[in-house]
């Protein structure tokens, strides 16, 4: 790849609050630091620094080049380090895209600090032949028939709630015939098994948004746009960063997190990594009144 020297030197700098300090760190000089900088602001043709006093600040191209590198070298740390792990090392493991996205990656690293199995993830939902698909193990919502073949785990016991932003919940808490329901087409029952689980007097209106995905679902929800019936643990991390509320608390679904297995007889890799799971997860449900409406994170 062209300029990749670059793409380094930006990466590094924009960790930096200068030059002098980037250059510290790459064992290089400021001059060269500086040369590789406009390099590749002059292949981009886009200003990615601004002098402020003696510190060097990302503009707005900047940050978002940033975000890219980061994924960029994040990625290219992870090959690396996979190399050097053995090639039978591993568990190809199916997950769904939400829990995947919402619960599963920011955590993976810990897997990590204990573990040098190389855990090789892919994402859907639903049923699944383990056999046939070449992974070892899948992680689900039971929501559908396992195959009498494959061996389910639970993991952890399902509790939803309707869930907002603390700013959409200010503006429709007292007229709450006006919200919008958000809703998602792999969960299309989700309102209506929660309003008669909990027999909560919300009447189902004409305000509705309807996703492809749980995952925009909980989204749009964080995002103000609505409200959405979240699910432990997909939406744990919202709650106790702010960014999503429950108001209403939350009831057990009647379903589980689970894991699927071919076989009852685990190898060392399966079994520490299903132990794994269960201690993080069972850091993840709600306290023992589960209808306690959260309002705040938890940090505050």
């Amino acid at each position: 790849m062209r300029h990749l020297k670059a793409f380094h030197v930006f990466h590094i700098t924009a960790e930096s609050s200068s030059y002098s300090e980037a250059a510290d760190k790459l064992h290089i000089t400021h001059g060269a630091v500086s040369k590789q900088v406009k390099l590749l602001e002059t292949h981009l043709s886009q200003c990615l620094f601004y002098k402020e006093g003696r510190n060097m600040r990302l503009t707005s191209k900047g940050k978002l080049l940033k975000q890219y590198t980061n994924k960029a070298f994040e990625a290219l740390d992870t090959g690396v380090k996979k190399l050097t792990i053995a090639a039978d090392n591993y568990l190809e493991v199916s997950c769904e895209p939400t829990l995947t996205m919402r619960w599963l990656m920011p955590r993976i690293s810990n897997f990590y600090k204990i573990s040098d199995i190389d855990i090789r993830l892919s994402t859907a939902g639903g049923p699944i032949f383990l056999g046939e698909s070449g992974l070892s193990m899948a992680i689900r919502r039971d929501d559908f028939d396992v195959p009498t073949h494959h061996v389910k785990n639970k993991l952890v016991e399902e509790w939803v709630g309707p869930v907002m932003s603390f700013q959409y919940w200010e503006r429709f808490k007292n007229n709450l015939a006006n919200i919008t329901l958000l809703h998602s087409k792999t969960r299309i029952h989700a309102w209506k098994s929660w309003l008669s689980a909990s027999n909560f007097n919300i009447q189902l209106n004409n305000n509705n948004q309807s996703f492809d995905h749980f995952y925009f679902c909980l989204q749009a929800a964080a995002d103000g746009l609505g409200v959405a019936i979240g699910s432990f643990p997909l939406v744990a991390d919202d709650l106790n960063h702010g960014r999503l509320i429950a108001p209403f608390g939350f009831i057990k679904s009647g379903h589980n997190y689970v894991l699927l297995q071919q076989s009852q007889k685990q190898g060392v890799k399966e079994e520490q990594f299903q132990k794994w799971l269960e201690v993080e997860l069972s850091k993840c449900i709600p306290d023992e009144d589960g209808m306690k409406p959260c309002f705040l994170p938890a940090s505050i």
